[in-house]
């Protein structure tokens, strides 16, 4: 079981620990993030899709308030993603208007939030219907080796960066991860989005316990024998058996990725599991934790996969009068702050822990 504080242990480094640090957040304008879709509106149908701003808002409040704002039951609202608080982000939501009391979006007020475009559409946004996140990220009050600093941008840019779940996953101090063991421990009946957001804590702990650990062996951004591999782009995996030369070059260039689990009951997804080295990898690390794993198997979540790297896709930055300032995407799922802490050092305060 993880450590009864719910402290989170420090993740291995790629590059070894930062020697730059700095301030992140010092405004909200400091950490934007522009949501990429992956479907656009039709332009018919009883579904109100919004593009919105919000700044210093979470996106479970910018749902209620767009939900009271139309006089419909929050079921109805819907978004791709969750997004940060702490913040200037772009995403859409959509509002099912079938039940509206107020329908005529112009007239909504919500503090904070600026509503940009406005679609019909169909159907419902789903979670996870997005491409990924375009993010601007300004690092101030910038100390340290700068030659280091401009060594990591272009390793990352060239090799990509440990795909860890980050902070905000965990919650404060990690205290999700610890209320989920005790849940899980206890069982007993809670609201679904606490269920939700305590089954992917564990699952998280679980999964970069695991990318720490081939981070350290050094394995973490190549594939080894017996791994399940990820298409890029995809969520399909496949089983390799090493050593192959033509796999092994379709890592090298980012065609497939090394995966590793989000543990569960067996499922399509969960594809049997990883064999040979990789398996006896993964039994290394989750087997101290078989508790946790077995409980999250009687809870019902279905095994899953992920990819152990992320390339931050088009990165660009400038270092200028102690700033740093990154532009980069990252596909769903994948954490901005997991790409800067192979960077800088940041004030943990400054990490966004609320979502």
């Amino acid at each position: 079981m993880p450590p009864s504080n719910g402290k989170i242990p420090g993740w291995q480094w790629y590059l070894g620990e930062p020697e730059s640090s700095g301030q992140l957040r010092t405004t909200p304008e400091d950490f934007q993030v522009w949501e990429l879709p992956l479907v656009e509106p039709q332009g018919t149908g009883a579904h109100l899709w919004l593009e919105i701003r919000k700044r210093g808002a979470n996106t479970q409040w910018v749902a209620g308030q767009l939900a009271a704002a139309a006089g419909v039951p929050l079921r109805d609202i819907g978004f791709a993603g969750m997004k940060d608080r702490h913040a200037v982000t772009t995403q859409w939501f959509s509002v099912g208007l079938q039940e509206a009391a107020r329908a005529d979006w112009t007239t909504w007020d919500i503090p904070d939030v600026a509503l940009l475009h406005a679609h019909r559409h169909s159907r419902k946004l789903q979670r996870g219907a997005l491409r990924g996140n375009r993010f601007l990220i300004v690092v101030r009050h910038l100390r340290g080796d700068v030659v280091d600093l401009e060594e990591r941008l272009n390793a990352l840019a060239e090799r990509g960066a440990p795909n860890y779940f980050g902070p905000q996953r965990f919650g404060r101090d990690g205290a999700n991860v610890e209320r989920a063991v005790r849940w899980l421990e206890a069982g007993g009946r809670i609201k679904r989005s606490q269920r939700s957001l305590y089954l992917s804590a564990a699952r998280s702990y679980l999964f970069n316990l695991l990318l720490s650990e081939r981070v350290r062996l050094g394995n973490w951004n190549r594939l080894v024998d017996g791994d399940l591999a990820m298409l890029d782009g995809s969520r399909s995996t496949f089983a390799c058996s090493l050593p192959d030369a033509e796999l092994e070059r379709r890592c090298a260039g980012f065609d497939i990725h090394p995966t590793g689990p989000l543990p569960g009951r067996d499922s399509r997804r969960g594809n049997g599991g990883a064999a040979r080295e990789a398996a006896v990898l993964e039994e290394a690390v989750l087997g101290p934790h078989a508790a946790l794993v077995e409980a999250l198997q009687r809870a019902g979540v279905d095994a899953d996969r992920r990819s152990l790297r992320v390339l931050p896709a088009s990165l660009v930055w400038q270092l200028d009068h102690g700033r740093l300032t990154l532009e980069f995407e990252l596909p769903p799922g994948s954490y901005a702050t997991s790409v800067l802490r192979e960077l800088v050092l940041t004030d943990p305060a400054t990490i966004s822990e609320d979502t």
